[in-house]
């Protein structure tokens, strides 16, 4: 054996050696584990192409394309287009930094969901990279009754065996609220009576069925805290029409809401005639203005919430949490301190509902 004191003498050449060894080991494990470079093929949209191993072990060496399967990466899967005529196109707020579109389809019945979205690009053209937008009015589509606890499996099973079922298109009045920016005049500036090429329906929405209505969690939702900024809104309204939320004026028997909703200036902020109707449904709204001191070319003085909108949830605070859930809409920095706010307070992480 190695008496202890030989080793200052021999643990420097020793250590040198072990680290080139390692190295060379995890280098050549690393290698036997990766897929070559022909085996992840990339195509012109988002769709990435991951190999499926033919058995446990892991077989990288795939010959024929029916061995791939597609990942669908970032905005989903390719777009199918279909024809959309603009309805109307007016102002949304007295800055005109927004503009409300209304878009008539010739099948609504895909967007059951609020938070849902559509990719949109100028009728024909395959120069103009698409824009997405949230739908913001409610859904025209009818979503699926919620399976009951134990049933989900084998609903799941008995659909994908029956395959699926056949709808009867139903034309439908979208409307969007579109922010103004240096690249996308083209549907800023769209007259009434053209015509754009609309995709699918894209995303899944705000998973309200699961996690506000379903039976993950031991406290019922009794209370929604709805969050959005600028064109952030435009979900948000789409949820709070929908009924999906199940939300009713204080003594109804619903659920209480209350909606913080943040812009620059009070002329930046599109929705305010809808806010009385809102409140009627039981929505508590809560404007907040970040720059009060700028002048507004519509003459409108701030007296209300000023700050960003996490400040007036901090300043609130969340009554109970444990019966809360949340829908939030708009820039990083207020979702992500918004959420840190929520989840320090006690709601439920499943329960902070985004529809991205």
């Amino acid at each position: 054996p190695l008496h202890t004191s030989a080793l200052p003498t021999i643990s420097r050449p020793l250590t040198a050696i072990m680290k080139l060894l390692i190295a060379a080991l995890l280098t050549s494990a690393a290698s036997a584990f990766a897929p070559p470079s022909s085996s992840v093929a990339y195509r012109q949209s988002t769709v990435l192409e991951v190999p499926i191993a033919k058995s446990n072990t892991l077989n990288y060496n795939v010959a024929s394309r029916n061995n791939y399967r597609p990942l669908f990466m970032g905005w989903g899967p390719d777009p199918i287009w279909s024809a959309g005529a603009v309805e109307s196109n007016i102002q949304a707020c007295p800055s005109g930094l927004c503009v409300s579109l209304k878009l008539n389809v010739d099948d609504g019945t895909e967007f059951m969901y609020p938070g849902q979205y559509v990719q949109v690009k100028p009728s024909g053209d395959t120069d103009v990279n698409p824009v997405f937008l949230a739908i913001a009015s409610a859904p025209t589509g009818t979503p699926p009754k919620p399976t009951p606890p134990g049933k989900k499996k084998a609903k799941e099973e008995a659909d994908a065996a029956a395959g699926p079922e056949p709808s009867t298109p139903e034309p439908a009045t979208w409307e969007f609220l579109i922010k103004k920016t240096d690249n996308n005049d083209w549907i800023t500036n769209i007259k009434p009576g053209q015509t754009v090429d609309v995709s699918q329906v894209m995303g899944g929405g705000f998973p309200i069925q699961d996690n506000l209505d379903g039976f993950k969690y031991d406290f019922p939702t009794q209370n929604v805290l709805l969050f959005a900024t600028g064109s952030g809104i435009a979900p948000i309204r789409s949820a709070i029409e929908s009924k999906q939320l199940n939300i009713s004026p204080a003594g109804s028997g619903g659920r209480s809401c209350t909606l913080y909703y943040g812009v620059k200036t009070p002329d930046d902020m599109p929705y305010v005639s809808k806010f009385a109707q809102w409140e009627e449904l039981g929505v508590q709204v809560v404007p907040v203005i970040s720059q009060p001191d700028l002048p507004c070319e519509s003459g409108a003085v701030w007296k209300g919430r000023t700050g960003y909108v996490q400040n007036a949830l901090e300043e609130d605070g969340v009554p109970i949490p444990r019966n809360s859930g949340a829908l939030l809409c708009g820039v990083k920095g207020m979702c992500e301190s918004v959420k840190a706010s929520l989840l320090e307070s006690g709601v439920f992480e499943g329960r902070i509902l985004f529809n991205f």
